[in-house]
């Protein structure tokens, strides 16, 4: 099948790393980038790119949602820091009004939402940042796409150049990558920002028995 896919998130390190790969991939033939600030870094004649602001209302790009078939929700921020109402208002909140958007445009999406290791489907958890991905995850699944796809990446590695935009993180990716070479044996809580790239799009492609995958799934999926 021919992927016509939107991403919101492509600013940041794993909205990148599916952004790079849909471009090497031959199997997608265009893609369409939410932005609230103009992508410097990646220029190719498959992107069109919209500076959209208000995130509140998605309803005036409605008509051109319709236009494609698969969505990779990249769109995140660390709960360091974060009150609940906040985190709860820029995780939840904005990602199930993007989904609703996109629904009502197109019902035959594939819709791809990346949570992260430790999210809890209960929505039980003493973690803030764990029930609130939890509650997005099972909100988005109860809504009728084509398929939805939870990913759940522990640690990620970054490839080709992509850097992440939370200076701590990068911290850690400095100090890991010398010995990267040994970590990514550990396929069950470690990837890579190709491998989940490679994976998302294999799952709007391929399909898979599984709804909420973990980073074994996701090294898994991404191989060809």
């Amino acid at each position: 099948m021919s992927i016509k896919a939107i991403i919101f998130g492509a600013t940041g390190m794993v909205g990148q790393a599916v952004l790079l790969e849909c471009i090497e991939d031959g199997g997608v033939e265009s893609v369409l980038l939410i932005n609230r600030r103009p992508l410097e870094n990646i220029k190719h004649p498959k992107i069109k790119e919209i500076i959209y602001a208000d995130f509140s209302d998605f309803s005036s790009l409605l008509p051109e949602f319709s236009k494609y078939n698969a969505c990779f929700f990249c769109l995140g921020v660390s709960a360091v820091g974060m009150r609940e109402e906040e985190y709860y208002k820029t995780t939840f909140e904005l990602t199930i009004r993007a989904a609703e958007a996109v629904l009502k445009a197109n019902s035959s999406f594939t819709f791809c939402y990346v949570s992260g290791s430790g999210t809890d489907s209960s929505e039980k958890s003493k973690a803030m940042w764990a029930r609130i991905k939890g509650k997005t995850e099972n909100a988005l699944m109860a809504m009728p796409f084509k398929a939805t796809y939870m990913f759940r990446p522990g640690y990620i590695q970054p490839l080709k150049g992509i850097k992440s935009k939370v200076k701590w993180y990068m911290a850690v990716y400095f100090v890991f990558k010398p010995i990267y070479f040994l970590l990514k044996s550990f396929k069950s809580w470690i990837t890579d920002t190709t491998s989940l790239g490679k994976a998302m799009i294999n799952v709007v492609r391929k399909g898979c028995g599984k709804k909420i995958l973990e980073s074994r799934d996701i090294n898994e999926i991404a191989v060809d």
